[in-house]
């Protein structure tokens, strides 16, 4: 048989291979992805995060950050809400993990607004098949291994030009050989090909160009996943979605010449096409193709970041929608919030079977706030769990539209905290410096009229006793307005008696029981009454005498007022 024929049946025979390996292979990645979805849905996530994954979704959130009220650093650090957001994060898409995380620390003063949130991820929650249907076109956007994906596909803009004229040669003379001597001299045409393929593959990557464009095609990858995923969903026509799909269609028509140039500089690196993306590797890698061609499709994306960015905030929407759902399904007791209008009184807050989301086996309180709320108690009674417990559900009241809760009415409120502070080393500040700074954010957001929620932990505790009791009951007393609900923490029970005729007082109490301390966390009304700092002394093992004296003392200042002088043991 004719050599040339021989040489064009195995071609086509390979091709035809190839081509079943994609699909075969493509088939299976969907059915996994299928059952995977299916499966993490209700469930806690998976994802395991690295240093620095979180901060870098952030930066989403950070380009809009100045438009509105949003949860500053020190409240978001102070409640732990990497964790929460980690508990929440149940997205197949970067631009999931970006728009949620922008949306938990947004939070919305519009009930018209969060009901129409609401109505997406209800949707989901009830529509199984149209659920799976979305995240399995989510999934081919997948999750950028470079961190936001806001990032990422601006960077196009700060792309530079090529000179693609070496490339030309290259790739004209790779042609020649294939469909001019391949065909005159079979064998010597085929060593010459080879010959080309690996000189041409060893300029690729030692050449400027591969330097210069390596960043930028994972930005084109991107892009490209996005795309692609656009081209997926242009029939969806379910009325839940549709603003977003009239969002996302537009962008895909302005992109329509994009999406035709771009699969030569690169494939999505996504969902299903990644056999079929690392033979296309090969092809760019002998040819030079998509350095031929990323010129033209740089071009193409400049000037529409606000194209890029809406892609962005709707496919997010769907995806993180969809995790809300999940973790709505996760709670064990849950509630949507009711909003009560601001009309100048005395705001008020209740809510019934509050339970922090974050500890497993959690105890639920009730509290009905109006004015100030003050809460004494032992060392690990709960006082702090249940203030960040406060804050972190008037967060999820107005951003997922979900508490974990059995009942919650409040106004739409800001929440600001003071709680988990530490020593500024870097800016040279000390603790009560950081400490003052702190306050002094809430101090002044406090001046507008306008609901403010305040969670204060220990109220300068990094000075001395008489004047953080002067300078704490003064601070609290000015935060004692109709439009703001403080909530503090504290060890001083002076200031229970100081601030009784404005703060009402609350308190978390334990029990001993042999060499034990048991701590019940429910919430009770009134002054604590126990103290367990130095029987803790005790139960650990310290000299007798020591506890003794020690008790002694706590009660001869609680009678006179007046610390008693330590005399100086003679002998010792």
């Amino acid at each position: 048989m004719n050599p040339n024929i021989i040489a064009v049946l195995c071609a086509a025979g390979f091709v035809l291979l190839f081509a079943l390996l994609i699909l075969r292979e493509n088939r299976k990645q969907k059915r996994n992805t299928e059952r995977k979805v299916r499966r993490i849905y209700g469930n806690v996530p998976e994802q395991e995060y690295e240093t620095g994954d979180i901060e870098r979704s952030s930066h989403y959130f950070r380009r809009r950050e100045k438009e509105g009220f949003t949860i500053d650093d020190i409240t978001w650090n102070d409640l732990d809400m990497d964790r929460v957001y980690m508990l929440v994060n149940q997205t197949v898409s970067s631009p999931g993990e970006d728009v949620l995380y922008d949306m938990m620390r947004r939070p919305v003063f519009s009930e018209e607004e969060l009901r129409r949130r609401d109505n997406l991820i209800e949707f989901f929650a009830s529509h199984e098949k149209e659920r799976v249907e979305m995240q399995l076109c989510l999934f081919r956007v997948g999750k950028t291994r470079l961190g936001s994906l806001s990032d990422t596909v601006l960077a196009l803009k700060e792309a530079p030009t090529i000179k693609t004229g070496v490339h030309v040669v290259m790739l004209i003379v790779i042609l020649l050989t294939l469909f001019v001597v391949i065909p005159l001299a079979p064998l010597q045409g085929m060593l010459v090909f080879l010959v080309l393929c690996i000189g041409n593959v060893s300029a690729y990557y030692a050449g400027k160009s591969h330097k210069i464009t390596e960043i930028y095609m994972d930005c084109f990858s991107n892009l490209l996943g996005m795309l692609k995923t656009a081209d997926e969903m242009k029939d969806i026509s379910w009325k839940e979605v549709e603003p977003q799909m009239k969002a996302i269609r537009e962008a895909r028509k302005i992109f329509s010449s994009l999406r035709k140039k771009a699969v030569f500089v690169t494939g999505s690196g996504k969902g299903f096409d990644n056999f079929l993306d690392a033979f296309l590797d090969y092809v760019r890698m002998i040819t030079h193709i998509d350095f031929l061609a990323y010129n033209s499709v740089l071009r193409e994306t400049k000037d529409k970041a606000d194209v890029i960015m809406s892609l962005i905030d709707n496919m997010g929407e769907l995806d993180a929608a969809i995790s809300i759902a999940s973790f709505r399904e996760l709670l064990p007791l849950k509630c949507k919030p009711e909003f009560v209008p601001y009309t100048g009184q005395e705001i008020e807050l209740n809510v019934e079977d509050l339970y922090h989301p974050l500890i497993q086996e959690p105890v639920a309180n009730s509290i009905a706030a109006k004015g100030g709320t003050l809460v004494t108690g032992s060392n690990a009674s709960g006082k702090s769990t249940f203030l960040k417990n406060m804050a972190i559900n008037a967060i999820l009241a107005q951003t997922l539209y979900t508490c974990t809760a059995g009942f919650y009415r409040a106004p739409f409120l800001k929440v600001m905290t003071s709680m988990a502070l530490r020593d500024d080393i870097g800016g040279g500040d000390s603790y009560f410096i950081v400490e003052i700074k702190s306050l002094k954010r809430i101090l002044d957001e406090s001046k507008k009229e306008e609901p403010l929620l305040c969670i204060i932990d220990e109220v300068l505790r990094g000075t001395n006793t008489i004047e953080r009791i002067a300078a704490s009951s003064r601070i609290l007393s000015v935060l004692h307005k109709r439009w703001i609900l403080p909530f503090a923490a504290t060890h001083d029970i002076e200031l229970s008696y100081i601030l009784k005729d404005i703060y009402m007082n609350y308190h978390f109490e334990e029990e001993i029981e042999g060499n034990q301390v048991i701590f019940n966390y429910l919430l009770k009304e009134g002054m604590a009454t126990t103290r367990n700092a130095i029987r803790l002394l005790d139960m650990l093992g310290y000299e007798k005498e020591v506890v003794k004296e020690a008790s002694q003392a706590a009660a001869d200042f609680e009678r006179t007022g007046v610390w008693g002088k330590i005399k100086n043991k003679k002998g010792e």
